[in-house]
């Protein structure tokens, strides 16, 4: 998903190791609440200490989806903003993904994204972004603060875009979303595919996204074209077993290819 911010950052190390005690007034600071300060081994669930600029963007995001969202089987009563939190968000992506195929699900984030953004957005991005090393680079900068509430740690890396190595990569340590959500298509179908299409269709920025389902790592290139859906190894992915105990998912662990890729 994309989050922007065109205010001037000041941006320290890009390496999010820290752990809640040494939490920085910072925009950037980390959030994770494990005594390790970085994300728990695989087969366990992060905890993390959300701030006020990570409740905010849930609730955003959060109240823009609702609107695709199907209704809740069971009617609680609204939340305020600030009692959102990231369970509310995954639970309403997944009320997205309900009753839909698989484009109209990335239809719908990629109209709730164009509605965060002011008329023109898209337009004067390409006027201040066109698609350069530097632009690439400068993108993958911001993705590590402001997709941290998102996705967890992150840090910029090099990638080879077109033959040529530049600092326009993110690696994403233990995405958060998939962590919690436990689910390939609502990784593919909901974050994958419309953040990569989003960038390169209405910004004009290549960017394509290599989730690792092994790890639940991943690394955005920006600069690089994606491919089509068809021949992306993410296509053929079989849902995560592992993570039915985990997260509660979706989960079907005996098809072959996440039913979600296949609708």
């Amino acid at each position: 998903m994309v989050v922007l911010s065109f205010q001037p950052v000041q941006f320290p190390r890009t390496d999010c190791r820290c752990s809640v005690r040494q939490a920085r007034v910072a925009t950037t600071r980390c959030i994770i609440a494990e005594p390790s300060g970085v994300p728990a081994p695989l087969g366990e669930k992060t905890k993390y200490n959300d701030g006020l600029f990570a409740k905010v963007f849930m609730s955003l995001f959060a109240r823009k989806m609702e609107k695709f969202a199907a209704k809740e089987v069971k009617k609680n009563k609204k939340k305020e903003w600030w009692e959102i939190d990231y369970e509310n968000f995954v639970d309403v992506s997944k009320r997205v993904m309900q009753g839909r195929s698989r484009l109209q699900q990335q239809q719908a984030v990629r109209e709730v994204l164009l509605s965060m953004l002011p008329p023109g957005a898209p337009a004067q991005f390409r006027k201040m972004f066109p698609p350069t090393k530097w632009a690439a680079e400068f993108n993958a900068a911001l993705t590590v603060p402001f997709f941290h509430w998102l996705v967890g740690p992150s840090e910029v890396v090099e990638v080879e875009v077109n033959g040529v190595k530049q600092r326009s990569g993110v690696l994403i340590k233990k995405c958060r979303y998939l962590e919690n959500s436990g689910c390939v298509g609502m990784c593919v179908n909901m974050c994958k595919i419309p953040t990569q299409d989003f960038f390169t269709k209405e910004f004009g920025l290549p960017l394509t996204m290599t989730p690792n389902f092994e790890d639940m790592s991943c690394e955005m290139a920006y600069g690089r074209v994606p491919p089509p859906f068809e021949e992306d190894p993410v296509a053929k992915q079989s849902c995560l077993t592992e993570m039915v105990r985990v997260a509660g998912s979706m989960a079907n662990p005996n098809s072959k290819v996440c039913p979600k890729l296949q609708a």
